[in-house]
């Protein structure tokens, strides 16, 4: 999405001034055309592999501070990778997905021909949450299986997916 373009500069500015202990200057132009709340996503990659992804499904900041706090946290602060080495930078990409506001479809199997490729999907349960973005259809087309493994992404059992509440959103991506 070309709109979004200029956020990944943004993200890409922020990565790099951490390293240099910089504060990343906001353009009032930036400020003006990203200054509504809106949630996103913030994905990187290296050679293809994911390096970190962070996002938050609902707006509470102005977009561009989502991305900003988000790639912050995908570069240095998902759990499941260390924090990002300087000397990676090169060889980082950066996504960004700007999502719409979750809609409930209803509960598990009840939905199950509602969903399509396009969706990102939430799925609640027994105060378990958790998110596939719509890009994760690539890695996993089979529906069936998406849900499965969505599902023990929250730490539930594989079939409990038939169970949850599931909502979804869609997102407008863009990447380098």
């Amino acid at each position: 999405m070309e709109k979004y373009k200029e956020l990944l500069k943004l993200a890409r500015k922020v990565l790099e001034n951490r390293f240099s202990g910089k504060k990343v200057e906001v353009s009032e132009e930036i400020k003006k055309k990203f200054g509504e709340k809106r949630a996103c996503f913030v994905t990187l990659t290296k050679e293809g592999d994911l390096r970190g992804c962070i996002g938050s499904l609902e707006a509470y900041q102005l977009l561009y501070e989502d991305v900003i706090a988000n790639v912050i946290n995908a570069g240095f602060h998902d759990y499941r990778f260390e924090a990002l080495e300087e000397d990676e930078l090169e060889d980082i990409k950066i996504e960004i997905s700007v999502l719409t506001k979750p809609e409930k479809l209803g509960k598990g199997s009840g939905v199950f021909d509602k969903i399509d490729n396009k969706m990102g999907l939430i799925l609640k349960l027994s105060g378990r949450s958790a998110t596939f973005l719509p890009q994760v259809w690539e890695q996993i087309p089979e529906k069936k299986v998406f849900l499965e493994q969505l599902s023990m992404k929250a730490g539930l059992g594989r079939e409990d997916w038939k169970d949850a509440e599931i909502w979804f959103y869609k997102v407008e991506k863009v990447s380098e």
